[in-house]
């Protein structure tokens, strides 16, 4: 599944790297601790999270992630959008909790 699938089953809308919206997405990890997030989630992984700041960025870029979904709505400063263009890093919304996107995620994976 790419990313653009997964923003359209899911409901969630870009806020940034759309022109990577072709990118695979195999997996999910969720998670707010940064430390943790980037010495566990995969090459490939929608990584769920309300941290929505330009250290973010950093792990995602680290990790290889496919995108970074912010649950809840969290927002997504301006300096880390910034640093997520440059990198080309995908930044999606999602209205619903991290429970509930997981959950949809592993349905989708089946």
């Amino acid at each position: 599944m790419t990313v653009k699938e997964l923003a359209t089953k899911l409901d969630l809308h870009f806020l940034c790297g759309e022109e990577q919206a072709d990118r695979p997405v195999t997996g999910c990890y969720c998670g707010d601790l940064l430390s943790w997030v980037m010495s566990r989630a995969k090459e490939g992984d929608a990584w769920l999270t309300v941290m929505g700041n330009i250290n973010s960025v950093g792990v995602a870029v680290l990790a290889d992630i496919a995108c970074i979904v912010l649950t809840e709505n969290a927002p997504f400063d301006l300096p880390a959008l910034e640093r997520a263009r440059q990198n080309r890093v995908v930044v999606l919304q999602a209205q619903k909790n991290t429970y509930e996107i997981a959950a949809a995620i592993a349905n989708l994976f089946g």
